[in-house]
């Protein structure tokens, strides 16, 4: 049995999410889950590193999927079913390797929205999920006087009235973001009032930037609990528009309450970057 890591990319704007559902078939993993049973023949798990809600983005999403070698017969070079490569690729050799075959037979099949950029063997025991240490997610927000046309499915717009902006201070963003950074009980960050497992989670560092009004919060921790980067988002907005002030942020912190924290910023503006093992 091998086990295959994907590094995926994917604009999450007319998806539900990346976890399947009962009730549509319009996710990421459940798209993949399809692609790899025609793949190998059989019910096909993808694991994938996150749940990404709906509508937002990946730059570095990773899954893993388990094949029996069996299942990829058509990829040796003298095998009665090695036509079957050359079928699907005329352009490639039969003997292209699994990964590559892989790869191919993905991104020949999915939607132009979602590519598999790179395909790994991975030992028996890789999970993208259980083996993750680090997570890094960005936040964009489109805060021109005139919003960027181009940019709209990938910039937030907050407030959301066009004629309407901001001028945010950056540097008491940054010093309440300090206050985060460590690890601490971050329920008051969680969108999941009916949590039953540990919120405590460490972030490592958080950077916030504004090139041109275009403002960026980078995330990077061991792990996010639900709608926490976009609560962590929505609350330092509420500091650099001046609703909240940097040193209320431990305070928020030991209440443990989410109503303490500020609004959950739109799914639009956020990107899972990276995921490192």
């Amino acid at each position: 049995m091998k086990n295959y890591k994907l590094i995926l990319q994917y604009d999450g704007t007319r998806y539900s999410g990346w976890q399947k559902q009962g009730n549509t078939d319009n996710t990421i993993q459940f798209k993949l889950e399809t692609i790899a049973e025609k793949l190998t023949g059989i019910p096909t798990d993808v694991n994938g590193s996150g749940r990404t809600d709906a509508g937002v983005h990946a730059l570095g999403q990773v899954a893993n999927f388990h094949c029996d070698e069996s299942c990829l017969r058509f990829l040796q070079p003298h095998s009665p079913s090695a036509h079957i490569a050359k079928s699907v690729f005329p352009s490639c050799s039969a003997a292209m390797t699994d990964t590559e075959y892989i790869l191919r037979y993905f991104n020949n099949a999915l939607p132009m929205d979602i590519r598999v950029l790179q395909v790994d063997q991975m030992p028996a025991r890789f999970h993208s999920r259980l083996n993750a240490k680090e997570k890094h997610y960005r936040y964009v927000i489109d805060n021109q006087t005139v919003p960027n046309v181009f940019e709209r499915r990938y910039a937030a717009r907050i407030p959301a009235e066009h004629e309407n902006r901001i001028d945010y201070d950056i540097a008491e963003m940054n010093r309440a973001a300090a206050y985060l950074i460590g690890t601490h009980d971050f329920k008051s960050f969680c969108d999941n009032r009916h949590m039953k497992k540990s919120t405590v989670r460490t972030i490592r560092d958080i950077l916030i930037e504004n090139n041109n009004n275009r403002i960026t919060l980078d995330f990077y921790g061991n792990g996010f609990l639900y709608h926490m980067v976009r609560i962590l988002t929505g609350t330092l907005l509420e500091v650099g528009s001046g609703k909240k002030v940097s040193s209320d942020i431990p305070r928020i912190l030991q209440a443990l309450d989410r109503r303490e924290a500020g609004f959950t910023a739109p799914a639009t503006g956020l990107f899972l970057v990276e995921v490192t093992y």
